[in-house]
């Protein structure tokens, strides 16, 4: 009888499946990674936000390039922007109003020489498109 009953332990142990100690050790490393690199993207597309609301604020409250770039910088400074400002926006004319946009990179620095490198772009226009640069 004690034999039957080593063959039935024998026969549920390989049947059992989970995640093993070094598993979940490795599963919790990533997840903590990815919570880490979340912790310093979402505050870069919180000011990508901020920008866009305050080019349309801009728009609105100026009328001429010089008092657009002039609201966009007093909107900046209350909202703690400073990727950009108001020298960076690109403002035209565009079906007879005036629109504003803009284009900038953020790097966010990872482990070592690692970085990661995020694009942010936006327009008053319609398509949400930036105008075109200028040549230099």
């Amino acid at each position: 009888m004690s034999n039957s009953r080593i063959g039935n332990i024998g026969r549920h142990a390989r049947k059992q499946q989970g995640l093993s100690l070094t598993g979940l050790i490795f599963v919790l490393a990533v997840l903590g990674m990815l919570v880490l690199l979340g912790f310093k993207i979402v505050p870069t597309y919180v000011e990508y936000r901020a920008i866009l609301g305050a080019i349309k604020s801009a728009k609105a409250a100026g009328g001429t390039p010089a008092e657009v770039q002039n609201a966009f910088d007093k909107t900046a400074s209350v909202t703690y922007i400073d990727s950009i400002s108001g020298k960076d926006l690109l403002i035209g004319a565009e079906d007879g109003q005036i629109e504003v946009s803009f284009a900038y990179e953020k790097k966010i620095p990872l482990i070592g020489p690692a970085s990661l490198v995020l694009d942010y772009a936006g327009s008053t226009a319609k398509g949400g498109a930036p105008l075109a640069k200028p040549a230099e």
